[in-house]
């Protein structure tokens, strides 16, 4: 998924995660014989995902596991990314005769020979014995060295044309680049040796990119390959005659015609036997509620409703500083979102353009009826971009396709054919197109026990646009007193969309947002009304009350396509969408109909404890009470070098990932910034790098340590690559220099603060090592990557970097780390709390110190989450202030801004 944007030369800035399991809260004594629990198999597939995405610097903006018993047979596991380029750094030129290929990025081996189509094969119980060699070993922080050149424009303007290497390795990725090719496979880098020509020409390993440049232009990209730590080779010439022509060891082993390989292959066709549904187990027949709050708690406690968020806060999704929501929204950030939302990444200027995607996808519906699961899935999506204040004029579609594996039998192809007619029927109702999709017919398991095991007929449909910040609309409830209404669509006989009456309400809807009609909105789903205004409430933590005249089965009932909407008391008579009240929004916190009164305890508890043992998102490890004591001192350090404009020295490791949105939050404040790669490709490399360094370090004012994944942040040992480096006596000595003799400032964020804890420079103000009992930074409580925002309470004005700051002041930042949780014995905090080098600590959002893992995530004592040096100018903290912008994380209160950045740069003037 990143692969393919980048051979279009765009900078993927957010992704989507969709997958499909079985209950992953059964005992492992109900596991099929040859399978893995459920249980280890999504926390793992989580993990894997997490762990590259969070490393290469990719916010994943959105997050949903699907669950069904039938994805027993395989699981699911596809999703989407949105990328962008400025269109004057796209050339898309035709390959010359003498044109040159270079192969740059990862190396070659073994794994992933057969990648492609070993994806596609049925397991059985023997998959487990003979499929692990396809599967492809990742490396993250190369993919992060080739998105950064990529984005840089004097690179790709070089391109002529370029691929990435997908199924059929070099084979493909080179051969596809020309109609006459002369390869040269010694050329091509391997991880070791032994591989034959075969293995080299076909494996399908991670990481590496084809480019076509002009000979002239070869130097030069190499030179630029280098500056990014980037292995880079010529392997390959464009020839003047029509053919692919592979050579190795002297020989040559492949020379086919380019009309040979332009033929389409054999002819094939099959016979199709569409089913239609009958009406037993019509998922839109609405059922009779005996009891509403048993059926109200059963619903949010139900796999498909419950409360994820111990899964989704795994992926970081806020790096790149661009996402405009957060997975989970409201001060106390439980109101799950339906869109991903994110601002384009540009690197420099304030831009308001934002894209949207959502998907749509209901395993129940889609068993029942193929045509209508996809139907609905489409109709789905759109209505999930017009709940979140999109124009649903600007869609385009992307499916992704998953169904039992194909035989001869003609009813099994009507499966996948009922869902792609339905899903074409949705388009032309719209009148939006499909511009891409993925297909699998591969979801199928056999067993002697169980026979053939299917996967629920999948047709997801991802649905993207274009809006601006102005014009989003989050869905937590935002005030007491507000409306709740409700839009329904209209239905034919056949419960499918009406699409005139549909397109018409969604245009009405964008209006009434944009006039600010309608604050908050929600498209329902399979669990009706209830689960739309359960999950709006439970952000704010307000209240819903329902009209005594609501059917509880209307309540309750499936219902694609209809949207919830809160609106202004007062501005209800001004819609104009047709609409029913529903209810209101109120102050109580609990969930009122008729006589039944649901506090909001027990809602709570029924939606977040289902997947708990699963994802957890509390450990539960107790904690000592944090001491609250306001540092205020007159004494602050003030610069006698002063400087016009600061130069900001920002170095980047391999594995670091925040180095751009660190460069542009201290651009915006007024400073210069150099960011430079550490290269390590061999002896000389680093030689030249530590020289670089110390120039580096004499031009600046300022160094800051940016965050991301050093070293691939192993356990124990992250920052260790960023604390090696600086300890050269040269570069010891340049620090020692730009702080007592240029009175320079540093600064450390999160990887970054881990840095100068182990350097030694935040608890002496001097690298010097650690000792046994040196606060330190080590794995959250919780034993996972975390990623969400955090209120923090400045507690000491020491700081410089703390000027323009409030003591006392509270404010939101977003957290995305492994290794967060702030540990020192007694002696140190009161050591650090008598200097005032504790300088900020986590509270809840009114300031109050707390050390619930709601509100300190990761169980830092005494709630600390920055420190300073004794003098204050070295600060390193946790909270990753460079993602802060006005128009990020909208759907989170309190203020972002610390002015962090501003205070470190006013302090030369």
């Amino acid at each position: 998924a990143i692969r393919d944007p980048l051979s279009g030369r765009t900078y993927v800035y957010q992704a989507m995660r969709v997958t499909g399991a079985a209950d992953p809260t059964r005992p492992m004594s109900e596991t099929l014989h040859g399978k893995l629990p459920q249980k280890r198999i999504v926390k793992d597939a989580a993990h894997g995902y997490s762990s590259y995405g969070n490393q290469i610097g990719l916010a994943t903006g959105y997050v949903k596991e699907i669950y069904h018993p039938n994805y027993v047979a395989k699981r699911m596991e596809i999703g989407a990314v949105m990328a962008a380029a400025p269109r004057k750094n796209v050339i898309r030129e035709t390959s010359d005769p003498g044109d040159v290929i270079i192969l740059m990025g990862g190396r070659t081996g073994r794994d992933g020979i057969g990648g492609a189509t070993g994806s596609s094969k049925v397991h059985t119980e023997e998959s487990i014995e003979v499929c692990g060699a396809e599967v492809q070993k990742g490396n993250a922080p190369t993919e992060r060295k080739l998105q950064r050149l990529f984005r840089r424009p004097e690179v790709s303007r070089l391109i002529k044309k370029c691929n990435d290497f997908g199924a059929g390795g070099v084979s493909v990725a080179i051969g596809e680049l020309a109609d006459g090719l002369q390869i040269d496979l010694d050329k091509v880098p391997k991880k070791y040796a032994g591989l034959d020509g075969t293995e080299i020409a076909i494996s399908e390993s991670q990481e590496r990119m084809a480019l076509v440049v002009d000979p002239k232009d070869v130097d030069k990209m190499l030179a630029y390959a280098a500056e990014e730590n980037l292995e880079a080779v010529p392997v390959a010439v464009v020839t003047e005659s029509p053919r692919l022509v592979l050579n190795w060891r002297g020989k040559t082993i492949v020379d086919l015609s380019r009309a040979f390989l332009d033929t389409n292959g054999a002819h094939q066709e099959t016979t199709v036997t569409v089913e239609v549904p009958t009406r037993e187990g019509n998922v839109f027949d609405k059922q009779e509620v005996k009891d509403v709050k048993e059926k109200w708690l059963s619903m949010l406690s139900s796999l498909n409703v419950c409360s994820q968020k111990g899964l989704v806060e795994m992926f970081d999704s806020t790096v790149g500083a661009s996402s405009v929501f957060l997975p989970y929204g409201g001060v106390h950030q439980m109101t799950e979102t339906q869109a991903m939302v994110a601002k384009l990444p540009m690197s420099e200027g304030k831009c308001d353009t934002v894209t949207m995607m959502s998907y749509g996808y209901d395993p129940y519906l889609s068993s029942w009826s193929p045509y209508h699961g996809a139907t609905y899935a489409v109709l789905d999506s759109v209505a999930k971009i017009v709940a979140n204040g999109g124009d649903f004029h600007k869609i385009r579609f992307t499916f992704q396709e998953y169904f039992k594996r194909m035989t001869e039998d003609p009813k099994r192809w009507g499966t996948p054919f009922s869902a792609l007619l339905g899903a074409y029927s949705a388009q032309l109702g719209f009148g939006l197109p499909s511009i891409g999709g993925k297909d699998s017919m591969s979801g199928s398991f056999y067993d002697e026990e169980h026979g053939e095991i299917d996967v629920p007929p999948t047709l997801v449909s991802f649905a993207v646009d274009i809006s601006d910040t102005k014009h989003v609309v989050s869905p937590e409830f935002k005030k007491a007193g507000s409306k709740i209404v409700l839009f329904t669509i209209e239905k034919d006989a056949h419960d499918l969309p009406v699409y005139s009456q549909i397109m018409d309400g969604y245009e009405k809807i964008y209006r009434d947002m944009e006039s600010g009609k309608i604050i908050s909105a929600y498209a329902v789903e399979g669990a009706g009304v209830a689960e739309a205004v359960s999950k709006m409430a439970f952000g704010n933590r307000l209240g819903v009350k329902i009209e005594h005249n609501v059917d509880p089965r209307d309540f309750f009932a499936a219902g694609w396509g209809n949207i919830v909407c809160e609106v202004p008391d007062g501005k209800v008579g001004e819609l104009s969408i047709p609409y029913t009240v529903i209810g209101e929004v109120t102050d109580k916190g609990t969930f009122e109909y008729g006589s039944t009164v649901i506090s909001m305890e027990e809602a709570l508890k029924a939606w977040t404890g289902t997947l708990e043992k699963v994802f957890p998102t509390a450990s539960g490890a107790p904690m000592k009470a944090a001491e609250e004591t306001l540092y205020n001192t007159d004494k602050v350090y003030v610069c006698k070098h002063k400087v016009a404009k600061p130069t900001v020295f920002i170095p980047a490791m391999p594995g670091t990932n925040c180095e751009l949105d660190s460069a542009k939050a201290f651009e915006a404040a007024g400073a210069e910034t150099i960011v430079r790669v550490f290269r390590n490709q061999n002896a000389s490399d680093i030689r030249s790098s530590i020289e670089q360094y110390k120039e580096d370090i004499k031009k600046s004012q300022i160094i800051m340590f940016p965050g991301g994944f050093s070293a691939g942040d192993e356990p124990d040992g992250s920052a260790k690559f960023f604390a090696t480096v600086f300890r050269n006596e040269a570069m010891m000595e340049e620090i020692d220099k730009l702080l007592h003799d240029r009175d320079g400032l540093v600064l450390g964020i999160c990887n970054g603060f881990q840095t100068l804890i182990k350097l030694g420079l935040l608890t002496g103000g001097k690298i010097e090592p650690q000792k046994a009992d040196s606060p330190t930074l080590t794995t959250n409580n919780i034993g996972r990557h975390i990623s969400r925002m955090a209120y923090l309470k400045v507690v000491s004005n020491l700081s410089p970097w703390l000027r323009k700051a409030e003591l006392g002041g509270v404010y939101c930042n977003p957290m995305s780390h492994g290794e967060g949780r702030f540990v020192a014995n007694e002696e140190w905090l009161a050591k650090l709390r008598a200097n005032g080098q504790i300088a900020i600590q986590y509270s809840d959002p009114n300031g109050n110190l707390s050390v619930s893992e709601e509100w300190n995530p990761n169980g830092s004592y005494q709630c600390i989450e920055g420190i300073t040096s004794p003098d204050g100018r070295i600060l390193g903290k946790m909270g990753h202030n460079e993602r802060c912008w006005s128009d990020t994380g909208m759907n989170i209160y309190g203020n972002q801004d610390m002015q962090l950045f501003a205070s470190g740069v006013e302090y030369f003037k």
